[in-house]
């Protein structure tokens, strides 16, 4: 045996440092897994030695799912290269080094100050936990009916999830619990059914502390802007000054507005005064004193802005997430921590992932993608979480053109997937734990807007891909939590829960219908452009040119135009949420409250004055939020796009108004009765705030209902309803896809699209499967360095997501044996890597029962069992024995249900003989639908 970790070693726990407990342990550090990997097979090399993964070969471009431009190849069964019938380069050497046998048995964790700001990692269990007899089993064998369908490893970042796999082991586990008679298994059936309900009870309770410290904060730092409070300088404005009360209206305005606060408010002091001493004769450096003001608006705007960019690009960097769950050597570049020893360079043109910043944007995108089965590791982590609620707090302070409410989704499933990771029941199950990130959207909704139930839905609708009824029952149990404790907090300081506290009193009438028809395709339009420009200017401006590079110096631009444009219209110049308020606000007659001017009582008078500053602020409002949308700090969609809507909305109902004003007795105003007061232009911006909204997000019931406890009214059920439906039909006819989804193609997301209907035409499954995948053939010797060269060659191809198929031959072919995903082969070469050359055993004698020793990760040895007992150069127990089968001459739709459905991560083609034929995985069969949709 050569010298180093002998095989004793290998079998022991894993201690601190990473080496792994047992053959069927947790994955061990990543930088240890590479160097045992690396060394098979070498006689002695001298440190530093170098030498190629594989000399030449295909490879796919790198990305983080949809291959892009992957051709539909004709009908047919030809044996030629998979590369080939795809157009793919070869791959350049890729040089890695080679350590010496006496690489330590325990290496130092390859995760540096870079890759945790914070506090190190918390250990981490096996993935497939070892069940053992229970005391109060009814035999000792009590467990053995219970069959898996084989060992899964941690998933690695950027790979799919086996929802099969995570079903069948939650169903194992609940088998388990029943079997147990006592008392005490009585007590953990119920404790185990309820740990839902505290999860998402915890989850609720801590978005909702979240939401009200990033409003807070936000508060605070865009007042900054303007001055500060003399009483005490941490009161943001609308807790300083007092807001003159509308005494018509049937509720107090609510007191996060700042209206009229300059009239009167001596507790308030702009920079105006606090620089007024040094202006002599009007002017200071040059400056008038009107432009103080300015200068240091605009100067805390961009810091704001550049301290919100930093702390997300720094903080957030995709390569700066190293977790021991990750594939070592799937990863070329993966520079080992040790200073010791080279790190592994990567070829000048070969391709690259691509860098994410994880707290940039809103978030849904990857939520969505993440829920369908994709793992981001550090997405939803504790430093993901801190850049975006500080972060969020400064660029929405900064006055950009977004908002805060979609950014919320995505902190409260940070909280949930956090929680969660403490219950071993959700930490090791990927699948039930999109459970509890499910309700954690929600819970994001309930807390943006006000509206719990519209969360639920919102969740149901636009973001969760796996949504069963005890699923929705949890989700509105979190968003009622949320909800609660918000109230509790008040964050606004008027006592409601709903953001924007209108009221109107007035009912609508039949002629206003047509309008809203109108205001719905003005939204539609609206939404389908904005999202065709904002996919373009990302696309061909940001990822094309030197802003690329530069996303500061694009952060800094962006809200160095936006101060400019901004400051001089009000109505640009307030934040998003007080700006849909006074848009929304119904205007009473005797009123002292104009609402900024937006109440227009003689309209042949006002009416052209208002219209032209509400629809320059509409122009403003939807160019900045273009480009500002995809900027990398925290950025919602909501507030724009309510916004833009919103003013739309309050120009027509002017001009409704005025034309009723000027001619009271037209029949299309019977209805009125000569009452002049009859039109209501607040709820014409309401109605278009629905529609663009609509345009842009393609939510529909889910949109409605949160309008409805938006604006905490139900009278509008109609007009909402119709706009929002108009809106989806016009923009889905312009643009089939709405910003998330174009999102997701942008970011190259491996997204499965479960409500799309694909039209296959005269395409079969011959046309998608794979028929160059490597196989492990049973029916030959199988050494530790052969299949490490194997894992090698399928890591070259670009194939991080796959495996092996098992097979064995036959008369005629080859039988299927099993499947081996490539990180559990790799987790098991890791363990036998002392012995190059000894056989690796693959049997397929039927299923093996869940209480055994080969049935799951040991995180330890149990007592009683002995290093023996245990065969790591045994690598049956970590085979899918029973994988999905399909016959090549099944229709293509059967494939997708395979997928969409059962949430499949490979499927076999065997022929009509049973003989194996080829491998389609899940990203293939994703490309291939993205090139069936281009043709």
């Amino acid at each position: 045996m050569p010298s180093g970790l002998s095989s004793t070693a290998a079998l022991a726990p894993m201690n601190e440092e990473g080496v792994p407990a047992g053959p069927h342990g947790a994955p061990s550090d990543p930088a240890w897994r590479r160097q045992r990997l690396l060394r098979i097979g070498n006689e002695a090399p001298e440190l530093g030695e170098t030498s190629a993964l594989r000399p030449s070969g295909p490879v796919r471009a790198t990305s983080y799912g949809t291959v892009s431009g992957l051709p539909i190849r004709e009908r047919g069964r030809t044996k030629s290269s998979f590369g080939t019938r795809r157009g793919l380069s070869a791959i350049p050497r890729i040089r890695i080094p080679l350590y010496s046998r006496s690489t330590p048995a325990s290496p130092r964790s390859a995760f540096s100050f870079r890759d945790s700001y914070f506090v190190g990692q918390r250990p981490i269990s096996a993935y497939d936990k070892a069940p053992v007899s229970e005391p109060d089993s009814e035999s000792p064998e009590a467990n053995a009916d219970v069959k898996t369908n084989g060992i899964r490893v941690w998933y690695s970042s950027f790979t799919s999830i086996d929802w099969l796999h995570d079903a069948i082991k939650d169903q194992a586990r609940q088998a388990r619990l029943r079997k147990r008679k006592s008392r005490r298994g009585r007590i953990l059936r119920q404790l185990d059914r309820s740990m839902g309900w505290i999860i998402v009870t915890i989850v609720g309770f801590l978005t909702a502390i979240v939401a009200f410290s990033v409003v807070r904060g936000e508060q605070w730092l865009f007042d900054v802007k303007e001055g500060y409070c003399r009483d005490d300088w941490t009161k943001a404005k609308r807790f300083c000054c007092r807001v003159e009360d509308d005494t018509l209206f049937s509720t107090p305005a609510p007191l996060f507005l700042t209206l009229n606060a300059e009239d009167g408010c001596d507790a308030w002091r702009s920079w105006t005064e606090v620089f007024g001493s040094l202006i002599e004769n009007g002017e200071w450096m040059g400056l008038k004193a009107e432009m103080i003001q300015y200068v240091v608006y605009a100067v805390v705007a961009l810091t704001w802005a550049v301290v919100s960019a930093v702390l997300t690009i720094r903080l957030t960097s995709s390569n700066s997430f190293v977790t021991r769950k990750d594939s070592g050597v799937l990863a070329p570049d993966f520079a080992d921590a040790g200073g010791d020893q080279k790190a592994a360079s990567v070829p000048a043109g070969e391709p690259k992932r691509k860098v994410m910043y994880y707290a940039a944007g809103s978030g849904i995108p990857e939520i969505k993608t993440i829920l369908s089965g994709f793992v981001i590791h550090g997405y939803l982590g504790g430093r993901t979480l801190f850049t975006k609620s500080v972060g969020l707090a400064l660029s929405v302070a900064s006055g950009l053109s977004l908002g805060k409410e979609g950014p919320f989704v995505h902190i409260a499933s940070c909280i949930g997937n956090i929680v969660s990771r403490f219950f071993s029941k959700y930490e090791t199950n990927e699948g039930k734990r999109r459970e509890i990130l499910s309700a954690a959207c929600a819970a994001g909704v309930a807390v943006a807007f006000g509206a719990p139930i519209g969360g639920v839905l919102f969740s149901l609708e636009e973001v969760s891909y796996f949504f069963p009824a005890k699923v929705m029952w949890r989700s509105f149990f979190c968003a009622m939590v949320a909800a609660m404790t918000l109230k509790f907090l008040d964050p606004f300081g008027s006592g409601k829960l709903v953001l924007f506290q209108v009221t109107y009193d007035k009912d609508w009438h039949a002629y206003e219908l047509g309008f809203f028809l109108l205001l719905g395709v003005f939204g539609g339009v609206y939404g389908a452009w904005f999202s065709k420009l904002n996919f373009w200017w990302s696309r061909d401006v940001r990822n094309a040119t030197w802003l690329k590079t530069h996303p500061i110096a694009e952060v800094f631009l962006v809200t160095l135009a936006t101060t400019v444009l901004s400051f001089v219209n009000p109505y640009t110049r307030m934040g998003g949420t007080e700006l849909v308020y006074n848009l929304f606000a119904e205007c009473r007659t005797g009123s002292t409250n104009t609402h900024l001017g937006l109440c227009v009582l003689n309209p042949p008078e006002q009416a052209i004055p208002v219209i032209s500053s509400i629809l320059l602020a509409l122009v403003i409002k939807g160019a900045l939020t273009i480009v500002t949308f995809g900027i990398k700090v925290p950025a919602g969609i909501f507030i724009p796009s309510l916004a833009v809507g919103a003013c739309a909305g309050r120009i027509l109902g002017i001009l409704v108004q005025w034309l009723q004003f000027a001619r009271p007795d037209s029949a299309i105003f019977a209805s009125c009765k000569g009452d002049l007061n009859c039109v209501i232009p607040g709820l014409y911006a309401m109605v278009g705030a629905a529609a663009s909204l609509s345009g842009v997000t393609r939510t529909t019931v889910s949109l409605a209902v949160i309008m409805f406890e938006l604006t905490d009214t139900l009278t509008y059920a109609v007009p909402v309803m119709l706009s929002v439906l108009v809106a989806k039909t016009v923009a889905d006819a312009l643009e089939p896809k709405g910003i998330y989804d174009l999102c997701i193609d942008l970011s190259q997301l491996p997204y499965l699209d479960a409500k799309h209907d694909y039209v296959w035409a005269r395409l079969q499954i011959d046309d998608v499967t794979d028929r160059d995948v490597d196989v492990i053939r049973v029916d030959r010797e199988n050494t530790v360095k052969s299949l490490r060269d194997q894992l090698q060659g399928l890591i070259v191809t670009g194939n991080t997501d796959s495996g092996f198929p098992i097979v064995r031959s036959d008369d005629g072919g080859l039988r299927m044996v099993g499947y081996i995903g490539a990180s559990e082969l790799e987790h098991a070469l890791s363990i036998a890597a002392d012995e190059a050359d000894q056989p690796i055993k693959f049997t397929g004698s039927g299923l093996y029962g869940y209480g055994g020793l080969m049935t799951s990760s040991l995180s330890s040895l149990e007592a009683g069992a002995t290093p023996a007992a245990v065969d790591p150069f045994n690598f049956s127990p970590y085979m899918d024995q029973a994988p999905l089968t399909v016959q090549s001459n099944s229709p293509l739709e059967l494939v997708q249900q395979f997928f969409a459905k059962l949430g499949a991560r490979y499927v076999v083609v065997t022929d009509a003989d049973g003989y194996y034929e080829g491998v389609i995985d899940k990203k293939t069969w994703l490309a291939f639908l993205s090139q069936l949709g281009d043709h």
